[in-house]
């Protein structure tokens, strides 16, 4: 306790200005920023639009949790609840050894779960003990949804004990792996989406955090708590292609997608339907769409009428177009085939992104949406030099991209996209596709041909790519081993 007449070391919750009233120091700038690019957004709404009576909600505070002043305070540790990183420190000195006693009779709490005990001496009434996944890229999906699990059982606690202000944590803690800015999205979105679900009697959700964690909280706060329409306005664009689902929960394939026995067969009509006819639908519409008068503009070009710097700009705002349609459309069903995703880093230290192609069914999709997809994920990724591993193991006919739509594609991508791409690994090639990416990289696709490498084994990956550092789909694995033999890291050649 402390003496009398000394100031308490406590903070009240309700003397923190919330994230609603927070000015934004970089708002003019932004907005100017993304004015000239984003033409046409207004027909694409932002997910997370700008809700005042939220925003009233957050508060984003820089300090210990442990002195906040609410209904519950967030505790992150490790399955015994024995973890010994500076949040956990810090309340249990606290709240002192009381403490220690009732997390023995909780006889720990699993990934993902939360488990509520008393506040003792501390100012909240509650602590509520949550434990974040250990992050490792081969188990990607895994770690975000248990570090969703974290942040929706601990709202949901909340909300079943009637609790009106709950303060976090970070839980993803960098002892466990979990790269901040990542964890930050799933924070942010699975709180958002509670509230806007659920969380009409929850009156405050603080995020407290260190010098450290700070700047990448206030960047992605206006992702998904913009605090004006020229605040929704301006962040769109940064918004990651994976949003989850309606309650901001990761999209995990195998609980979104059913394997026909035959995808590459389609029933009674659909059997006539080609690929060709597939995107000659969408080439129809959005292409058409998206990219204006294209006739007139290549006659402009063929009479010399049009500059290079206004044509690399009529490039730019389409890119932005489809980049702002990308943002805004529910791209989930694409997502959950899991055939683009981020991995880990090659020997260079660059981004890795893997493409399955077995599980892209060409004629089963909406290759329009794809094609969206592609680019809300790839934007960000491009901006720095990066590699792609393409697994073309096992596909089959109802796979294949057909060459007009990978020419539509790479005439709408930004030119970063080509420009920061330093290697293309295509895993697993057959002769056909090995005579195709020839023709294509040499006639179709300027200085794509010295980019590509053609890798027969895995083994050859990992002497670019460490297998500790890419997720490999298991049939991959298993093909591999079962063509080329066994893997021995031991016996593996290095770089």
């Amino acid at each position: 306790m402390d003496p009398l007449g000394a100031r308490s070391q406590f903070v009240e919750v309700q003397t923190l200005s919330t994230w609603e009233r927070q000015p934004d120091p970089e708002g003019e700038e932004t907005e100017k920023e993304y004015t000239d690019n984003l033409v046409s957004q207004e027909a694409f709404p932002s997910p997370f639009p700008y809700r005042e009576d939220i925003n009233r909600k957050i508060v984003l505070y820089n300090g210990d949790v442990a002195l906040l002043n609410c209904t519950a305070i967030v505790n992150t540790s490790n399955e015994t609840l024995t973890d010994k990183n500076p949040i956990s420190e810090s309340i249990l000195l606290h709240a002192g050894p009381e403490l220690r006693d009732e997390l023995l009779k909780l006889n720990g709490c699993r990934t993902g779960e939360a488990k509520m005990t008393k506040g003792f001496n501390l100012a909240a009434r509650f602590i509520i003990h949550t434990v974040g996944p250990k992050y490792k890229a081969k188990y990607r999906t895994a770690a975000e949804s248990s570090l969703y699990s974290c942040y929706r059982n601990v709202m949901q606690l909340a909300k079943e004990q009637a609790m009106a202000s709950v303060a976090f944590c970070v839980v993803s803690t960098t002892k466990r792996g979990y790269a901040l800015e990542d964890a930050t999205h799933i924070a942010f979105r699975t709180v958002r989406r509670f509230l806007e679900n659920h969380g009409k009697s929850i009156e405050m959700v603080v995020f407290a955090v260190t010098d450290m964690e700070e700047p990448t909280y206030r960047k992605l706060l206006p992702l998904y708590y913009p605090r004006s329409d020229e605040e929704e306005r301006a962040s769109l664009p940064l918004i990651p292609a994976d949003i989850g689902n309606s309650e901001g929960e990761p999209v995990v394939p195998e609980r979104q997608i059913r394997i026909a026995e035959k995808p590459g067969s389609l029933e009674d009509d659909c059997e006539e339907e080609t690929l060709d006819s597939d995107l000659g639908q969408v080439g129809n519409h959005a292409f058409a769409r998206m990219e204006g008068d294209v006739d007139k503009q290549r006659k402009l070009i063929l009479q010399g009428q049009l500059s290079d710097a206004t044509i690399h700009k009529q490039h730019q705002r389409n890119y932005n177009r489809w980049l702002c349609r990308a943002r805004a459309e529910d791209l989930s069903d694409i997502a959950a085939l899991k055939a683009l995703y981020q991995t880990g880093v090659d020997m260079c230290g660059r981004t890795v992104m893997v493409l399955v192609g077995r599980n892209i069914p060409v004629t089963l999709i909406d290759m329009e949406k794809a094609l969206l997809y592609f680019i809300h994920v790839m934007d960000h990724i491009t901006v720095k030099e990066y590699a792609m591993v393409y697994f073309h193991t096992l596909t089959g006919e109802h796979n294949r991209l057909d060459s007009e739509f990978l020419k539509k594609l790479n005439e709408i991508v930004d030119a970063k996209f080509k420009k920061n791409l330093r290697a293309f690994y295509f895993v697993h090639p057959s002769f056909r596709s090995k005579v195709s990416t020839w023709f294509f990289t040499r006639f179709s696709v300027s200085g794509m041909k010295e980019k590509v490498h053609h890798v027969e084994t895995l083994q050859q990956l990992f002497t670019c790519i460490l297998p500790e550092q890419i997720d490999i789909p298991p049939f991959v694995l298993e093909y591999d081993a079962r063509v080329n033999g066994a893997y021995h890291p031991a016996h593996s050649p290095s770089l």
